[in-house]
């Protein structure tokens, strides 16, 4: 009985401990995930596309830097990427420069 109690004890430890390193793996860069989000989702946004953006995140908050060709790409880009999870706040740098 004791063998079994002292397996199962080793078992509970050894899944606690992979738990936690999976836990800890999935939220250790939330900000790369951020980064990721914002990415595709302006890279999927029509009327952002083809613009030259660049994202920086730390901490949740979003920078933007680079060119657009309009006022709405800008003004877009930066509701984009306010609306995924996790970001706190964007910070628009961006600049219009039409072609």
């Amino acid at each position: 009985m004791t063998r079994y109690l002292s397996l199962l004890v080793a078992f509970c430890l050894l899944v606690g401990c992979a738990v936690g390193a999976f836990a800890q793996k999935s939220s250790a860069k939330p900000d790369d995930l951020i980064y990721d989000q914002v990415r595709l989702k302006l890279a999927n946004n029509p009327d952002v596309k083809g613009g030259a953006i660049e994202v920086d995140v730390k901490d949740g908050v979003v920078t933007l830097h680079g060119k657009v060709r309009t006022d709405r790409a800008k003004h877009k880009a930066e509701s984009v990427a306010g609306k995924v999870k996790g970001v706190k706040k964007v910070i628009n740098e961006l600049t219009v420069n039409p072609i």
